[in-house]
């Protein structure tokens, strides 16, 4: 079976989301190596292993390097622990598959036939970036052979940089969350709080509107509102306090649902600034699955692809009077529940999956990618990605190749 190794900057087992939603799918065909970014040890750097399902090996490398990430300082120990791990399982000629440009130079040593770029978030806009990060992806927009964007915004930002850009918006599993049109199965945690109860699930980070949430609190003394997700990049001392603010931590994706069937309403409170300006929200779907009302602020994918089935509001208050009107609309209006349910039914991550692996099956080429002859660091030179575009199996992809997928 092909090998397609990943490089990753979120954790396998951190928020369930589309790097696992997608490699637990094509594991079915492919052997799956998720590399995730080091972790600091002491003694000598080693490759943690572990299988958490069938064919997805999440490889975890310890070096002694304490700067964080797909850092330079750590590129000579990561260049060993990859080499080690293409032995010791035989890997070759695998398939790149990148979500975050900071390890593009490890990918020469993998000698890949095909390099893919998933690009689920403008990573470079994100609190903490990485300096080299716009760098990286410069180049590696320059020789991947095939991109894939996780909304319309990412789509548009990135078609211009690269012969083979597909957007691929984020789907849903929607059996799983259909769940929570079940009452019955209302997490225990939060079956003591009053109505009417207002959720959202997610990480909380530099992306959610704190001062926005707080003021939910303070307008509304009688909603409650509750957080579930890690507090991620931020100080949590700097989270909005209130009696009726509940914040319940990170929880399994097997939870979700019991959380979501006991909420009136689902929020997208995110706030409007350079690191939400290319989101395309997963939970959008997700909530619209479970069948609840969703309420979001005027982020550009959800305006565009769901504007007709999520409330929303163009500052603070309207936020909040949008929400006033979810509420007040219980029950959904047969026609927007007709309209989410279709929206829902256009897609789902085993369909997306599916045309992700029927893509990369074309961008295959049959001898050693050229990366390897390259120096990864700097832009890659333009006879590189003419060398790739052109060889056998790739076919020359025009301009007119990049095209939208799903809905």
């Amino acid at each position: 079976m092909q090998s397609l190794v990943v490089f990753s900057h979120l954790r396998w087992d951190f928020v369930f989301q589309r790097p696992q939603q997608l490699m637990s799918r094509l594991a079915r065909d492919y052997r799956v190596f998720f590399v995730e970014e080091p972790v600091h040890d002491g003694g000598p750097a080693f490759m943690e292993i572990s299988t958490p399902m069938a064919g997805v090996h999440v490889c975890r490398p310890h070096t002694s390097v304490i700067s964080p990430g797909f850092h330079d300082d750590q590129l000579p120990l990561l260049q060993e622990l990859i080499e080690e791990l293409q032995v010791e399982h035989n890997i070759c000629n695998p398939i790149a598959w990148l979500y975050t440009p900071m390890a593009l130079p490890l990918v020469q040593y993998l000698r890949p036939c095909a390099l893919v770029y998933d690009c689920m978030d403008e990573l470079s806009a994100f609190l903490n970036a990485p300096r080299q990060l716009m760098q990286r992806e410069h180049a590696l927009l320059r020789i991947a052979d095939g991109v894939f964007t996780g909304g319309l915004s990412l789509y548009r930002a990135k078609k211009p940089r690269n012969d083979a850009v597909y957007c691929f918006p984020s789907s849903v599993e929607s059996a799983h969350f259909a769940q929570a049109t079940d009452p019955g199965i209302e997490h225990v945690e939060q079956r003591s709080l009053g109505r009417p109860r207002l959720g959202f699930y997610g990480v909380i980070d530099e992306r959610l509107d704190l001062g926005l949430i707080g003021l939910m609190a303070r307008e509304h003394p009688e909603w409650q509102i509750v957080m579930v997700g890690p507090v991620v990049k931020i100080d949590p001392l700097s989270l909005p306090r209130y009696s009726n603010i509940h914040y319940f931590g990170q929880r399994p994706y097997a939870e979700l649902p019991a959380f979501v069937a006991g909420w009136d309403v689902c929020l997208m409170p995110f706030a409007l600034n350079r690191s939400t300006q290319f989101i395309s929200p997963t939970k959008t779907l997700e909530y619209m699955a479970a069948g609840k009302a969703v309420v979001s602020t005027r982020i550009p994918d959800v305006l565009e692809s769901y504007g007709d089935v999520v409330y929303s509001g163009a500052n603070d208050m309207a936020f909040v009077f949008a929400c006033e009107r979810a509420l007040h609309m219980r029950s959904e209006p047969l026609d927007r529940v007709a309209r989410m349910r279709e929206r829902v039914a256009a897609t789902s991550w085993d369909a997306t999956a599916a045309a992700m692996h029927s893509i990369v099956q074309t961008l295959v080429a049959p001898a050693p990618a050229l990366l390897a002859q390259s120096t990864i660091e700097a832009p890659a030179a333009p006879e590189l990605h003419r060398g790739r575009a052109n060889s056998p199996g790739l076919g020359s992809a025009p301009a007119s190749q990049g095209q939208i997928v799903g809905n």
